[in-house]
């Protein structure tokens, strides 16, 4: 007898689980299909997030920044006795409480998909015409179920590119970078995106000399301009040696070691790395997702086609997170799959795509949300502009963590606030404070009159935002022309 579902899900990433809960919570019948699974060969939910990407790299980047500290900035406290000379990582360690990480997350999405009535199915879904999924399942045997309403979430995998074939040996993607188990002395990384720059991070802090081949000649080019030269200038006083402009043509492995070939406006140039990441972003997992007849339709890029809410051209069908249109987030995802089935409830949920907050977990973390200076001035609109330094900061000076700033952009004709950018100490967290203000339409007058705490760190964008009006307190004003 075949299976009938009000909702069927593909894929148990952040968009796909999310997804499938809240529709679960909402009295919906409801199926979630993945057919990804650990080392044990066991299915893993929790998709790249949870199990390749933003958790354990977070984890990593949380380790390693603990080692540096032990090394270089504890003595600053008065604490004595830690010798540079006798501190060493533990490699393998430090990946094993990766794993019991991911690993506790993983299995707590199962549990949270028994108590709350999700039916989990191992296997590889693909969406037939008339709402019906097929099953592949582990074993090869094949099952069709129904549904009323179709979600696709199958996220997204690594770009490949043919002057560095990934062999997660020598060369690999970002879900190699995780795994390994001896600090490399000599690390490239293909590209300075927010991948690139966590994972060289991770491995500089340990001892890695890291060159990043980026091929644009502008850096973080998404970024505030100010937040982006901030940036730059800090990552390189860490050690990252960071070569814009330079597009890798080839490389060869020798070894346990890879031979680059780049160009830059010097001409063509090559280097030596004993591992060397790919992190040139990702593209979405469409392959075998949909038959010829489902009616669903992708574009040159893999991209499926929707509309603001996520619909697809087939009524009950719809698509979310990294297959669809915006940034690869996965918070982008989780909201995406909230929204599409309270939709399918009879809501008229719907996301701000404005306000899409983005992150670095770099050290500093580098943050922001709305747009930047150099957007606003391109489209024609006049705004003023409040920064404050965490080196004026009493609770970052205590931390001893003063690096960066608060940019707070407000229109200068009705001062409502049109971006926050940080980088610095919790800039994840002083940016999802705008982020909140703006969806409620706050002015920067508005966070300035706010009662913040202190000693926070929150208070820079206090200040920050007294500054787009010249009232800041700890700083000295700008003079308005």
């Amino acid at each position: 007898m075949t299976q009938k579902f009000d909702v069927v899900v593909i894929g148990a990433g952040p968009g796909g689980y999310v997804a499938a809960i809240k529709a679960a919570q909402l009295g919906l019948s409801t199926a979630c299909i993945e057919k990804y699974t650990d080392k044990e060969g066991k299915l893993a939910l929790g998709g790249t997030c949870l199990n390749v990407g933003c958790i354990p790299s977070k984890a990593l980047l949380d380790s390693s920044w603990k080692f540096h500290e032990a090394q270089d900035g504890l003595a600053i406290h008065g604490i004595q006795g830690i010798s540079r000379e006798t501190l060493r990582m533990d490699v393998p360690a430090m990946v094993g409480r990766k794993a019991n990480i991911v690993k506790g997350l993983t299995s707590g999405v199962a549990t949270l998909f028994k108590a709350n009535g999700v039916t989990s199915i191992q296997g590889h879904g693909k969406l037939l015409a008339g709402k019906k999924v097929e099953v592949t399942k582990p074993d090869g045997s094949v099952e069709v179920i129904e549904a009323e309403n179709v979600i696709l979430a199958p996220g997204s995998r690594p770009i490949d590119i043919p002057p560095a074939p990934v062999d997660q040996n020598v060369i690999v993607d970002s879900t190699g970078a995780l795994e390994f188990q001896a600090v490399p002395a000599r690390l490239g990384v293909i590209g300075a995106g927010v991948i690139g720059l966590e994972l060289g991070s991770v491995w500089s802090r340990l001892g890695s000399k890291v060159t990043v081949l980026e091929a644009l000649d502008t850096f973080l080019l998404a970024a505030d301009t100010a937040v982006s030269k901030e940036a730059l200038k800090t990552l390189t006083k860490q050690g990252l040696d960071i070569k814009l402009g330079a597009r890798v043509t080839g490389s060869k492995v020798n070894g346990e070691e890879v031979v680059v070939t780049y160009t830059d406006k010097d001409g063509e140039q090559t280097i030596t790395f004993d591992k060397l990441i790919v992190a040139v972003g990702r593209r979405p997992v469409t392959n075998d997702l949909l038959a010829s007849d489902s009616g669903v339709e992708i574009d040159e890029r893999g991209f499926i086609h929707v509309d603001d809410h996520c619909s697809t051209a087939v009524p009950g069908v719809y698509a979310i997170g990294d297959v669809v249109r915006g940034m690869m987030l996965a918070h982008k995802a989780s909201e995406e799959g909230i929204m599409v089935v309270e939709r399918i409830k009879g809501h008229k949920t719907q996301m701000n795509y404005d306000l899409i907050p983005s992150v670095i977990y770099t050290h500093p973390e580098i943050a922001w949300v709305g747009k930047n200076e150099q957007q606003l001035k391109n489209e024609g609109v006049e705004v003023n502009v409040g920064t404050f330094p965490f080196a004026a900061s009493g609770r970052a000076m205590a931390a001893n963590d003063t690096g960066g700033f608060v940019k707070v952009i407000a229109d200068a004709k009705t001062d409502r606030v049109l971006g926050v950018h940080v980088i610095g100490p919790s800039a994840a967290e002083l940016v999802q404070q705008g982020a909140i203000g703006m969806e409620f339409g706050t002015s920067a007058e508005d966070i300035g009159m706010m009662v913040f705490s202190h000693p926070t760190l929150s208070e820079a964008l206090h200040e920050a935002a007294l500054a787009v009006n010249g009232g800041a307190i700890h700083i000295a004003n700008k003079k308005k022309r």
